[in-house]
């Protein structure tokens, strides 16, 4: 790790609790909604329709809200109440308003590395939701660029490393998805660290040979990074 200059950290789930608020959404919204159905069987609508509205909508709370929207006139074949509409609506409302929860050790490892290495941060989903997370977060301050994209596959990391100026193996990851933040990076040659959460999205979800790649860093507690480097 000597040769490293710029240190990388995903936000959701790896700075800050985000998952588990969609997974509580989520449910209300399955209550709410499956009168005659399951709550396994309105899950599975409710992910094929933000799966399928990912190129259009891309990530987060906002395109979480519409396919939500867009699942209970499918279910309902259109015949849903205002009502119904406006709790759905309400829901989105209360989870882009949720506090920050810093995950443990966040702040303590930004501290020691401030001033070693440019840190930035790497992100995807929704330009105004993020930097209202990065706000309420309190962390803006330890960082040098933050950086939102539209998705975390290896031509937009790819973009972001070269617009710092660096070397792919200069370049270190930390985040809690294999398949955004881990194994694109490694592909490019850049070094990763694995913080694995206690809750992923499904569509975040590898195989296990994906699982099993070499040169893959994998860590409990974010404080460990500080004895990798």
């Amino acid at each position: 790790m000597n040769e490293i200059k710029v240190i990388a950290f995903d936000a959701d789930d790896t700075l800050w609790v985000n998952e588990p608020y969609f997974r509580e959404s989520e449910m209300e919204f399955c209550n709410l909604l499956k009168n005659g159905m399951s709550i396994e069987e309105v899950t599975e609508e409710l992910l094929a329709t933000e799966i399928g509205n990912i190129p259009l909508y891309g990530y987060g709370t906002k395109a979480f809200i519409l396919s939500m929207i867009e699942t209970s006139l499918k279910i309902t074949k259109g015949n849903i109440s205002s009502e119904k509409i406006e709790a759905i609506l309400t829901l989105g409302k209360e989870q882009i308003n949720k506090p920050i929860e810093l995950i443990d050790g966040v702040v303590d490892v930004l501290e020691s590395l401030q001033g070693k290495y440019r840190l930035i941060v790497a992100t995807k989903g929704d330009l105004l939701d993020q930097e209202r997370k990065l706000e309420k977060s309190g962390l803006l301050k330890y960082f040098h660029h933050i950086e939102v994209m539209s998705d975390k596959k290896e031509d937009d990391y790819k973009k972001l490393i070269q617009h710092l100026d660096i070397d792919s193996k200069e370049f270190l990851m930390v985040g809690n998805s294999l398949k955004s933040d881990i194994i694109p990076v490694l592909n490019l040659g850049g070094k990763t660290v694995h913080v694995p959460f206690h809750t992923t999205w499904v569509h975040e979800m590898v195989s296990e040979e994906e699982q099993l790649s070499s040169g893959i860093n994998k860590i409990e507690n974010i404080r460990e990074l500080l004895h990798l480097l």
